[in-house]
């Protein structure tokens, strides 16, 4: 399976996987600057591109953002037993994730009102994620390692950037978290550290695959047992809360319809009324409509129609026009 996956003829040393992502081997100098400035560079382009809500200047982001390096090294460093590795590496990560706070929180300064990054599809993607990021992540990782590991595959690097986001998060941490939002703010938080944890444990997979913990220079005495349970512990801390955030998320979807369809269902007879949307604040939705007098009709038929589709703890409201509020459940 080794020799399918990576083949002999092009499989990378560990000394030169090690070459092209730790920052602190060969020109250390001349990397480091060149990791400061493009991750600099690149939460400029990100953070702007977010506030200015351009899909296409996050991507461009995403492809000169070189925080993936650090974070790949990470996951050699653990497979070939280099704990000086794995925590330079971790203060690399550390000192980028700092940078583009930063930056996020000066853009901060731009931001018209709060409520405005509430509507703005580049923040709002990025501040509740879910399992499905988490995969994605994972996928990304593997993809990443393997090209690492083979020399005919360094062309999918820059696709690899773009589908893993790590610098877009942080601009979202730093800029919510100037304007005051931080359920926001640690939501994205979040998103970055499911996505580090990720390519961590997939780069730690393949470059195990690839026998870099077998190459002549691995330690020979480092417990790989205990790192690998660590981040395996990590990647279910993250991944319950997005597994979680994933049932709710569908769960209220299907709780929306149902309860606006049962709701214009409710109102068919009125030909003036009029179902806009529906809000949710905790497990109470308000339900935004109108009719064509300001009445309704019994509340009985909504909530018996609702009964069987909505657990008991899900609240209500019908918001009938001029503030007007009818009580379901």
């Amino acid at each position: 399976m080794l020799h399918t996956l990576v083949p002999p003829s092009q499989r990378q040393t560990a000394d030169e996987v090690a070459a092209a992502i730790d920052l602190g081997s060969g020109d250390r100098g001349g990397k480091r600057s060149g990791f400061l400035i493009m991750l600099t560079l690149a939460g400029i382009i990100a953070i702007a591109g977010v506030l200015a809500d351009s899909t296409a200047t996050v991507i461009g982001a995403m492809i000169i953002a070189p925080l993936g390096t650090p974070i790949l090294a990470i996951g050699l460093g653990i497979v070939t037993g280099h704990l000086s590795l794995v925590v330079r590496s971790i203060l690399w990560v550390l000192l980028g994730m700092a940078i583009v706070i930063v930056l996020g929180l000066a853009f901060s300064l731009f931001v018209a009102t709060p409520e405005s990054l509430q509507s703005n599809s580049q923040v709002v993607g990025r501040t509740s994620p879910s399992f499905l990021d988490l995969i994605a992540a994972l996928a990304t990782g593997f993809a990443g390692g393997f090209a690492m590991c083979r020399r005919d595959l360094s062309a999918i690097l820059p696709g690899v950037a773009i589908a893993i986001s790590l610098v877009p998060p942080l601009g979202v941490v730093g800029v919510c978290a100037g304007q005051g939002l931080w359920g926001d703010a640690f939501g994205a938080l979040w998103l970055f550290f499911s996505n580090v944890l990720a390519l961590v444990i997939a780069g730690s997979i393949v470059f195990t695959l690839a026998g870099y913990a077998r190459d002549p220079g691995s330690s020979r005495v480092a417990n790989r047992r205990r790192a690998y349970a660590i981040v395996t512990v990590l990647t279910v801390v993250i991944a319950l809360p997005l597994m979680a955030n994933s049932v709710v998320s569908v769960a209220l979807a299907r709780w929306s319809v149902a309860i606006q369809d049962a709701t214009a269902e409710w109102l068919a007879n009125d030909d003036g009324a009029r179902v806009y949307g529906l809000e949710w604040t905790g497990t109470t939705a308000t339900v935004i409509a109108t009719t064509s007098d300001g009445d309704v009709p019994s509340v009985d038929g909504l909530r018996d129609a609702l009964d069987p589709v909505l657990p008991s703890f899900v609240g209500l409201i019908v918001e009938v026009g001029q503030g007007v509020e009818v009580v379901i459940r």
